[in-house]
C-alpha cells in the first residue's frame, strides 16, 4: 500500500460568464463541457478533474463565491488525502482580441478595470489585496510555464507565454488564485483563450484536455 507513485493530481477549473462586449463567453461553454469531454475521451492517468466553475465576470463583488470555491477544495483534500500540494487551479477566461492560447505568467496587484465588470464596479489603480502592498507588487505561477507552452505547441496548438493578464477580472482572480496557492500549498495558472470564431469550440476543449494532461506529467 502507498507504494503505486505519487497520489493523483487533482484539478479544478473555472471560467467566466458572459461580460460587457462578450455576450457569449468560450471559458463558460468549456467549464460547463469539460466533465462529460473528459469522460468520453478518457481522463489523463493521475490526474482527477474536480470542481468545474463558472464565475460572475465581476472583481470584489464576485469574491466571496470565489474563496467559496477554494476553501471547498481544501477541505475534500484534507479529507480524502493526507498528501499536500496535489492540487492545480486553472482558470480560463477570454481575449475576444486574441488569435492563440496565452498561458499567463503572473498576475499585477492592480485594479484598473476599463468598463465596469457585471456588478457595476470600476475601480481605478487600486491595490486588490492591499496588505500585499503597492499595485506593482507581481505574483507569479510556481508551474512551469514554458515548458507548458512548448509542449503544448508542438502537439499542434496555437499557444504562447504571456506575461501580462491585463488589469480588469481576469488578473483580479488569478491575482487572489495565486495568493491562496502560495498559503495552501497548491498550484494556480490562468489561460486566456479566443473567442470560438478565431479558434473553434472542438479545437478549444481539445486544447483543455491537452492542458490538464500536460500539466499532470510536469507535475
Amino acid at each position: 500500500m502507498g507504494s503505486e507513485g505519487p497520489p493523483a493530481v487533482t484539478i479544478h477549473v473555472t471560467g467566466f460568464k458572459k461580460f460587457h462586449g462578450v455576450a457569449e463567453n468560450p471559458t463558460e461553454t468549456i467549464v460547463g463541457n469539460l466533465k462529460e469531454y473528459m469522460k468520453k475521451k478518457g481522463m489523463p492517468k493521475g490526474v482527477i478533474l474536480g470542481s468545474c466553475s463558472v464565475l460572475e465576470t465581476a472583481g470584489q463583488g464576485a469574491v466571496a463565491p470565489l474563496y467559496q470555491t477554494f476553501q471547498s477544495s481544501i477541505k475534500s483534500k484534507d479529507s480524502e488525502s493526507s498528501s499536500p500540494g496535489r492540487i492545480i487551479w486553472i482558470h480560463f477566461g477570454v481575449n475576444s482580441g486574441a488569435t492563440r492560447f496565452a498561458i499567463e505568467h503572473q498576475a499585477v496587484n492592480e485594479a484598473t478595470f476599463r468598463c465596469p465588470d457585471e456588478l457595476g464596479w470600476k475601480p481605478q489603480k487600486v491595490p486588490i489585496i492591499p496588505s500585499d502592498g503597492e499595485i506593482s507588487r507581481v505574483r507569479k505561477t510556481t508551474l512551469p510555464v514554458e515548458d507548458l507552452t512548448k509542449i503544448l505547441a508542438k502537439k499542434g496548438y496555437e499557444v504562447m507565454t504571456s506575461d501580462d493578464a491585463g488589469r480588469f477580472v481576469c488578473n483580479y482572480v488569478y491575482y487572489h488564485s495565486l495568493r491562496f496557492a502560495d498559503e495552501n500549498g497548491s498550484k494556480s495558472l490562468f489561460v486566456h483563450v479566443p473567442l470560438f470564431l478565431t479558434i473553434d469550440e472542438e479545437t478549444q476543449m481539445q486544447f483543455a484536455a491537452s492542458l490538464l494532461e500536460v500539466l499532470a506529467s510536469l507535475y
